[in-house]
């Protein structure tokens, strides 16, 4: 009895997702059930904390990293006081340390996805944001200016 509970899928977690790179013209439903119910059919799904899209473009995954890393990234500048000696280190070191692992999570899954102009740019956002803080630069510094801030 309890070996039978463990094996069941749970129907209300379980969805299914329809992946091709086939331009379709209409939206392809599905249908498949799971225990004589049917399963929910999603565009997007999160798995082991990367977002895998129908077309494996992976650019709401790439969005949400950059959303995530944006928000550490302001948050650290407020909490990094003026009265701080090494602001710029202390940057530098969450860089390495927390902002690089998020926007690099599941990279061999998705480093094809970097072929597309859109997912490529919003990671270099990420990059000259990082790099103005650490270098205390002007928001309106050219991003060819401070190319001394790659280390």
């Amino acid at each position: 009895m309890v070996k039978e509970q463990q094996d069941r899928l749970n129907e209300e977690k379980s969805k299914v997702m329809l992946i091709s790179r086939r331009k379709w013209k209409e939206v392809k439903q599905i249908k498949i059930y799971l225990h004589n119910k049917p399963l929910e059919q999603v565009t997007t799904m999160k798995y082991l904390g990367t977002i895998i899209d129908n077309k494996f473009k992976f650019s709401e995954h790439t969005s949400c990293a950059a959303e995530r890393c944006t928000k550490l990234i302001h948050s650290l500048s407020k909490s990094a006081k003026v009265s701080w000696v090494k602001k710029h280190e202390a940057l530098k070191t969450t860089h390495k340390g927390a902002i690089l692992p998020l926007l690099l999570y599941g990279a061999p899954v998705w480093n094809e996805a970097m072929k597309y102009e859109y997912n490529k740019l919003k990671y270099i956002r990420m990059q000259r944001l990082i790099n103005i803080k650490i270098a205390k630069a002007l928001r309106t510094t050219h991003p060819g200016r401070n190319d001394s801030c790659h280390y």
